[in-house]
């Protein structure tokens, strides 16, 4: 296998014995990118010197036996995530040309540990979408099929990572941004626990929603990745100060004796025959390791999508009116007067699904309607939070869909807003509830599109998710396939 193609683990082993160099690593991924990236466009901004300059520095690291766990890997970020001298986007004309004055906490972390950075990854514009199709940087193709879409938010970090033009990458997650691309590009892609990680230098769209986490090629380098972005961050007011365990350490413990819930809401009519026969039969591999699997209910699922779109669009309209060609970012030009300024610059600036957002979530906020919508929608919230809660003290783990259907065509849904959004029915919940997910990859439709299986926990209980996860991956008998590029 060619250096690009393995992953984090197995790479640490290489990089340690002297079987490799940080530098042939880092060439290797580039050359795929140079290979793929036209056809894909994973990218919005790809860091070659950079890279080869932190690469020489990982290797002389190794040399003297220092290093962390990540020192000479590849990761991708999503342009979402502020990095200190190098542009974020957002996937938005309005931040065409923004540079951040510092690093987000993720980014530091992860240079902590040894990474190094290949590039910021393309998205919907200012994360809003499920399709990477909006972002004023072009459309991203699923490697799998060039022809259907990778999902969204986070397309762009899963296809760097399905392609192999990064050996892992990160997203963010605010309605599923992380978990569907993950399944619709047949990679691992979590969620963590709202709180866990921290959002400081994350570019805000729906700040109670908002969380980043890791696309991965297996549920080993997810566990790896997550020990060293996750933990307390004091300049970030919602982190929550809760131990972190060593999550690699999980991966050994099986599922014989856990229980698993399977809500009947998550398995309704409309779902792609293809993917409910894939995720049964991953139920059914559940219950060949020990695991007792068991129906729940889920009773306010009904009022998910509804309520996300409320809640998330109200977020936006007030976290997006800071752009405003003042202080940063996109301005227009030969304006005769602020307000003029203002509008001329939010209506170029700002693509028309963010616009769209942006009116329903000013609409909800609204003098006379914020009781009917924002807080009606705010306390039926608490009623799905509660149902979970419930839920998981009859079980460990719940086992549903990721994506109620395979990739879908490019262009098939832009013309359909409400279909769009329905691409994320099955995951929203978790934000909505503040709790953990994880999509991994369980069987390929017979047109060899990748479909995924997410299993949620409780809050903070990621070691269990990655434990039940591993456990299904080592076990299921999907085999290991690449897109054809």
């Amino acid at each position: 296998m060619k250096l690009h193609e393995l992953t984090i683990h197995e790479l640490q082993q290489k990089l340690r014995s002297g079987e490799t160099t940080a530098v042939d690593l880092v060439e290797s991924v580039i050359g795929r990118i140079d290979e793929v990236e036209d056809k894909t466009r994973s990218y919005i901004t790809v860091l070659r010197n950079s890279a080869r300059e932190e690469a020489f520095r990982a290797d002389e690291e190794i040399r003297q036996g220092k290093g962390g766990p990540l020192t000479g890997i590849p990761v991708a970020l999503k342009d979402i995530v502020c990095t200190k001298g190098v542009r974020t986007t957002c996937g938005s004309k309005i931040l065409h040309d923004f540079i951040p004055p510092y690093d987000a906490t993720v980014v530091e972390r992860l240079r902590g540990a040894g990474a190094l950075f290949i590039g910021k990854t393309n998205m919907d514009e200012f994360a809003m979408g499920s399709s990477t199709e909006t972002s004023y940087f072009g459309v991203t193709r699923n490697p799998w099929d060039l022809e259907r879409i990778p999902g969204g938010s986070s397309g762009g970090s899963a296809t760097a990572v399905a392609a192999d033009e990064c050996i892992a990458s990160l997203g963010s997650d605010t309605g599923g941004s992380i978990r569907q691309p993950a399944a619709l590009c047949g990679v691992v892609g979590m969620k963590p626990t709202y709180g866990r990680v921290s959002r400081y230098g994350l570019v805000a769209f729906a700040s109670s929603l908002d969380q980043i986490g890791p696309f991965t090629k297996d549920v080993e380098d997810c566990a790896i990745m997550m020990n060293v972005i996750a933990g307390y961050d004091p300049r970030e007011s919602t982190s929550v100060t809760v131990d972190v365990p060593d999550y690699t350490g999980y991966l050994t413990r099986g599922v014989e004796g856990r229980t698993v819930g399977i809500p009947k809401e998550y398995f309704i009519a409309g779902i792609d025959h293809e993917v409910e026969s894939a995720v049964r039969q991953a139920i059914a591999v559940l219950e060949g390791l020990g695991a007792r699997c068991i129906d729940i209910s889920l009773p306010h699922t009904d009022y998910c999508l509804a309520v996300y779109y409320i809640v998330a669009p109200s977020e936006a309209s007030s976290n997006l009116a800071r752009y405003d060609g003042v202080k940063y970012g996109y301005r227009s030009q030969e304006n005769r007067e602020l307000m003029e300024m203002y509008k001329k610059t939010r209506s170029e600036g700002f693509g028309a699904e963010v616009k769209r957002r942006i009116m329903l979530g000013t609409y909800a906020l609204s003098s006379g309607y914020y009781d009917a919508y924002y807080k009606k929608a705010s306390q039926v919230r608490s009623l799905i939070k509660r149902d979970f809660d419930e839920a998981f003290k009859t079980c460990d783990a719940i086992v549903t869909p990721t994506s109620p259907t395979p990739a879908f065509k490019v262009g098939e849904r832009t013309d359909d807003p409400l279909q769009m959004y329905l691409s994320d029915i099955f995951t929203i919940s978790a934000n909505l509830a503040g709790i953990p997910g994880i999509s991994v990859p369980c069987g390929y439709t017979k047109n060899g599109l990748p479909i995924g299986v997410q299993f949620l926990a409780s809050h903070f209980e990621e070691g269990k998710l990655l434990q039940v996860a591993h456990a299904y991956e080592k076990s299921s008998g999907v085999k290991k396939r690449r897109p054809n590029l």
